[in-house]
């Protein structure tokens, strides 16, 4: 299946036809650091990996892309993608973003896999190599999907619907795989990254894509850092708020279903975005995912959203109204879903500290042997999973994380990368006990510092 009519392909210099000679070369002897680092997977997780292609419009890199699969579902119902960004860095922490808690819980509460590609970006190739789908990405995305259908015996992933999440590079791809595939796209989280589509008035000429109407109906988020060029500067990154704001021309004055988020603290790192973004699909998802598949097996087409239930929101921040009974340009304002999430939409752009008042699930199957005291755990949908409190006989002995550390937001119990995934090595829901006999339970900790009930207790097995 070929990714897009509007292919153009990649110029390919003498010096470039080397670089991926030499990159298929390298997919022949195995991956590289620090691609070679990657967790160890079994089902619910599963794994591909391509080699780079040395024909013209293949992938020009090699790509891994692992899923995860909620257990239990019989039949998924679409797929949420985590689209790491430019480099050799963010592309190697796509390996751990199926592994993400907190991304697991808004694809577990829709029957959905959780997908995070990983495309071998060395620095010194541009990533335009995938992010710009038609060079290879979107068909070797195709061919993934036909793939990790098969391993998992869930064929149904191959025709699947997708939410978008993408950061930098990934923005720009998950907007332009919008605009090439809209009948097949849920909603669109675009984080520090659009893709090339301005409007008239900055670049005429400038767009390698075009915006069809069917990608009007498609909600999207541009969500950038205040130091990314706003209303301040981080020279690396002074572009990003032109080239949103283009995009947001263009897409909103022709009545598109797009906002923009303004994160009033961070650059072009991720920041405390993820607890608008996870509601914010969360609304989507379940406004536009069909309930079931239809006779023929295929998903249904999905739903529209309802516009007139919509808020508009302000470009530049600020309280967002309804948008029934506005008597001003609506098209001068943001669209969001609905008033729950306008209402954490505002909280975002003022400070990031978005709201949570519900408690986090509390630990299951919590299991005590050999002086090792283990459990599950899934996370808040909300605010994540910030750690653990570990009880004896009612006392509490033990918080985990000892020290918890964030640079770039709210401390999670699996740590953060720039690129919102985790790090390795991935925590482990476990401790190791003092001597002594006790009962034990553990209690959950969402990143807001709401506690969960305590776990079932485990007692120690009689000698």
């Amino acid at each position: 299946m070929k990714a897009c009519p509007q292919r153009t392909a990649v110029a390919r210099s003498t010096a470039l036809a080397a670089l991926v000679t030499a990159l298929v070369s390298s997919t022949a002897r195995g991956q590289e650091p620090p691609f070679d680092a990657r967790p160890e997977i079994a089902p619910p997780y599963y794994r591909v990996r391509y080699g780079a292609g040395s024909d013209e419009g293949s992938l020009a890199l090699p790509a891994t892309f692992t899923v995860w699969i909620p257990p239990g579902v019989e039949r998924l119902r679409g797929i949420v993608v985590h689209q790491h960004g430019c480099g050799t860095g963010s592309s190697s922490s796509g390996l751990t973003g199926a592994h993400d808690l907190h991304w697991q819980a808004l694809a577990a509460k829709h029957d959905c896999a959780l997908l995070a590609p990983a495309f071998e970006q060395p620095d010194s190739l541009g990533c335009q190599l995938w992010c710009d789908p038609w060079n290879g990405s979107a068909d070797a995305l195709f061919r993934a999907l036909a793939d990790l259908g098969e391993q998992s015996g869930h064929a149904e992933l191959r025709s699947l619907p997708w939410a978008l999440w993408g950061h930098s590079g990934g923005g720009r791809w998950a907007g332009a795989m919008a605009c090439m595939f809209p009948a097949r796209t849920v909603a669109v989280w675009l984080r520090s990254g659009v893709p090339p589509i301005a409007d008239d008035a900055a670049a005429p000429d400038a767009s390698p894509l075009s915006l069809p109407d069917d990608t009007l109906g498609v909600p999207m988020v541009c969500n950038l850092g205040v130091k990314e060029g706003v209303r301040d500067i981080d020279e690396r990154f002074k572009g990003v708020w032109p080239a949103n704001q283009a995009f947001f021309r263009a897409v909103r004055s022709r009545g598109g279903l797009i906002a923009v988020a303004i994160d009033p603290s961070s650059s072009h790192d991720c920041g405390n975005q993820r607890y608008l973004a996870i509601p914010w699909l969360d609304a989507c998802l379940t406004a536009r995912l069909p309930a079931a598949a239809d006779d023929t097996g295929l998903p249904e087409p999905l739903r529209p959203m309802d516009v007139a239930a919509g808020w508009l929101a302000p470009v530049d921040g600020g309280e967002p109204i309804a948008a029934a009974g506005f008597d001003g340009d609506a098209l001068e304002m943001g669209w969001l879903p609905d008033e729950p999430t306008a209402r954490l939409f505002a909280a975002y752009v003022k400070d990031t500290l978005v709201p949570d008042d519900t408690p986090p699930p509390p630990p299951t199957r919590v299991h005590l042997a050999d002086g090792r005291l283990t459990w599950e755990c899934v996370a808040d949908l909300e605010s994540g999973l910030a750690g653990f409190v570990v009880e004896r006989d009612g006392v509490r002995i033990a918080t985990l994380p000892e020290n918890p550390k964030h640079p770039f937001g709210r401390p999670l119990f699996q740590r953060l990368q720039y690129s919102d995934t985790p790090p390795l090595p991935l925590p482990g829901f476990e401790f190791a006990v003092p001597q002594g006999s006790g009962t034990y339970r553990v209690i959950a900790v969402n990143t807001v510092g709401l506690e969960s009930a305590p776990s079932a207790a485990a007692v120690p097995p009689a000698e």
